[in-house]
């Protein structure tokens, strides 16, 4: 039996627990400091639902950090809480400005619109980014025949790990609010994009009405928030969120998970090793025969075109994924305890077979 496959309180460990690869930030398992918040928060009786002393301190936190006026709705999972908040902003005639390859586009199982009941209106774009030029040539609507914007939902840091930077949301924002639309924001990465900008929650979201606050990519096991900026623009948040099946009965182990990533600024700490790995990668491949970038690396995610062959071949020890099949586009995502040896490694098996 090789040597990781031992048993744990009568659990067989079934994997390498010393393999790392570029896959996703998901394949990364739970930070330490988030497990001893669990334990912390085990033992005993403690109401449910929310109503326990974990979730109440979340709320505090979060206003702390964004204002008295913010509500907190801890969840499951990104798709949940994307799924609430956005149907909490949204008449049952309403649609959702977004870019195309949102994950609320392309990576939800259409579950915004078979959940929440609600159009996405994709707007292209080679980076995954809209601007209030984009939002206002979409803002129209034809009458009873077509869907009626209500929503603008950018993401943040993005699909293609760019980043907007605080005066492209302030812009944004300011032209949606213009044309009566309200603004959501998915964070299932905003630790990275945080780490990446520098700048404090509230500073830099200018003018956003709900977050989706990610936590899982960052070192929970399964911990995120709906926050609620400007309450005028929700309706239901509470009920909606049993309604879509997002309300853990059990939630001071969610709300403690995320209590612990904000504490001592850990889930800025996770992000900035996360984009700091996926810079060392990008600059160990950059002079490498035939490599070539498709967008900025300005938080965790890499993606590149590699000579013919060579992804197959480097697939072969450390995983990764196609992003597109057609032009050969790979992405490699860093995670909160990728290491500078999982990157040197990487970085010489790219090597090694782009010089073959």
């Amino acid at each position: 039996m090789p040597p990781h496959r031992h048993s744990l309180g009568g659990v067989e460990q079934l994997h390498d627990t010393d393999h790392r690869g570029f896959a996703s930030d998901n394949y990364a398992g739970t930070h330490p400091e988030v497990l001893e918040a669990l334990v912390a928060a085990n033992g005993g009786h403690a109401p449910s639902y929310g109503a326990d002393p974990y979730t109440e301190r979340l709320q505090g936190r979060f206003r702390e950090m964004l204002g008295d006026q913010v509500e907190v709705y801890p969840v499951w999972g990104g798709t949940g809480a994307n799924v609430i908040g956005l149907q909490a902003m949204l008449t049952r005639w309403g649609g959702v400005i977004a870019p195309s390859i949102a994950h609320i586009n392309t990576d939800e199982g259409a579950a915004p619109e078979k959940v929440g009941g609600f159009k996405i209106i994709p707007v292209p774009t080679d980076d995954a980014k809209l601007t209030p030029e984009l939002i206002r040539r979409h803002a129209g609507s034809r009458g009873v025949h077509t869907i009626v914007p209500q929503v603008v939902s950018i993401t943040q840091s993005t699909e293609l790990g760019t980043l907007y930077s605080v005066d492209e949301i302030r812009e944004i924002c300011e032209a949606s609010h213009e044309l009566g639309l309200s603004v959501h924001v998915d964070g299932a990465r905003i630790a990275n994009a945080a780490a990446a900008l520098g700048v404090p929650l509230a500073d830099m979201l200018p003018g956003v009405d709900v977050l989706s606050f990610g936590g899982t990519k960052i070192g929970a096991i399964g911990a995120e928030a709906v926050i609620v900026r400007n309450p005028d623009a929700v309706t239901g948040t509470e009920f909606l969120r049993k309604s879509t099946m997002q309300l853990a009965s059990k939630m001071r182990f969610v709300s403690a998970q995320l209590l612990a990533l904000l504490d001592d600024d850990l889930w800025i700490r996770a992000a900035a090793q996360a984009n700091a790995m996926a810079a060392r990668l990008r600059k160990g491949v950059a002079d490498l025969p035939g490599v070539r970038f498709t967008q900025q690396t300005e938080v965790n995610g890499v993606f590149a075109i590699l000579p013919e062959g060579v992804a197959d071949r480097v697939r072969e020890h450390m995983a990764f994924y196609d992003w597109n099949t057609e032009t050969g586009e790979v992405r490699w995502l860093t995670s909160w305890d990728t290491t500078t040896a999982d990157v040197d490694r990487f970085v010489g098996l790219v090597t090694r077979f782009c010089r073959q």
